[in-house]
């Protein structure tokens, strides 16, 4: 797998670009939605990646604030007032992803192998709140990748918010069709046509993933919660037929885990997500997993990427 460059002459579509290296590992972070466009050790792809003109397909890489996944038709409470925000899911008529996905992100500060961005959430219509998203990336000495979403309210008012992220883990050249999935969580979200969480429900059959399962098997757009912690650490792992694997790690501040296996990511036949999120879909409704801030308070989400290669 070679590491996406730039085209002479040309610029990223998705902003800065800021390449991360340590050892054998390379990442590439982009200021827009403040994403990892690229990961590799050794070589072997970790991440999808997508090409330098081109914005991420699928929200492939993103991180999300202030709220991850979705909103049902978009609209929410605050103090008995609706609040609409804009409808960014046009079929499902939800708003998705966070209200940062078109935002460019600034650098504070970097290192060869580190980089913080930050972005602001101005108020707005569906948000009335003034929040700043803070991401770093880091590779550690074994080339793990450690990532660390802050969010911090400077409003006058206590805020809301979920945070996550979008990535798509992938083992070099392997096809994800032979690719096994093992997500240690106990608990799924049954959701609706328009894939707005119903209730909580026990995990089994097709949604026990406890024990490694066939990606190929497996096509799903799920949430999935009562983490497994081992020592304050969750992890979700695909694993190759050689052995190899990769895994999502996260701190205990990640309480739901999406799994979203594809066909539909373009240049893809298949594509597996894994993505952390403090809250569930549509928490600004139901409250499962929505934190508020007090003005001036900040609060930290830990997650990363590893592998045994």
């Amino acid at each position: 797998m070679t590491t996406p460059t730039e085209a002479p002459g040309t610029r990223a579509a998705t902003g800065s670009q800021f390449t991360l290296r340590r050892g054998d590992a390379t990442a590439i972070v982009t200021s827009l939605a403040a994403g990892i466009r690229h990961y590799d050790r050794g070589g072997v792809a970790l991440v999808e990646s997508y090409a330098f003109d081109s914005i991420a397909p699928g929200a492939s890489g993103i991180t999300l604030a202030p709220f991850a996944n979705r909103v049902d038709g978009g609209l929410w409470q605050l103090d008995g007032v609706d609040q609409q925000l804009d409808i960014t899911e046009v079929p499902l008529h939800n708003a998705i992803h966070g209200l940062l996905r078109n935002t460019g992100y600034h650098a504070l500060d970097s290192t060869d192998s580190y980089v913080l961005l930050e972005a602001v959430i101005h108020p707005q219509h569906g948000y009335p709140f003034l929040a700043r998203h803070q991401v770093s990336y880091e590779l550690d000495a074994e080339g793990a990748l450690r990532v660390c979403q802050r969010f911090i309210n400077d409003s006058a008012r206590r805020a809301p918010f979920v945070l996550g992220a979008h990535p798509y883990f992938t083992i070099g050249s392997v096809p994800q069709e032979q690719l096994r999935i093992q997500i240690n969580a106990a608990t799924y979200l049954r959701a609706d046509a328009r894939m707005i969480p119903t209730g909580f429900v026990e995990v089994s059959g097709h949604h026990d993933l406890r024990q490694s399962r066939a990606v190929s098997e497996l096509l799903m757009d799920t949430a999935f919660t009562d983490l497994c912690m081992d020592d304050g650490v969750g992890r979700h792992t695909l694993s190759a037929p050689d052995g190899r694997s990769v895994s999502l790690w996260h701190d205990s501040s990640v309480s739901y885990v999406h799994v979203f296996i594809t066909t539909e990511l373009p240049g893809r036949s298949l594509a597996v997500a894994m993505e952390p999120m403090t809250g569930a879909a549509n928490a600004f409704n139901s409250g499962d997993g929505l934190k508020w801030l007090e003005p001036g308070d900040s609060f930290t989400m830990n997650w990363g990427i590893e592998a045994d290669l």
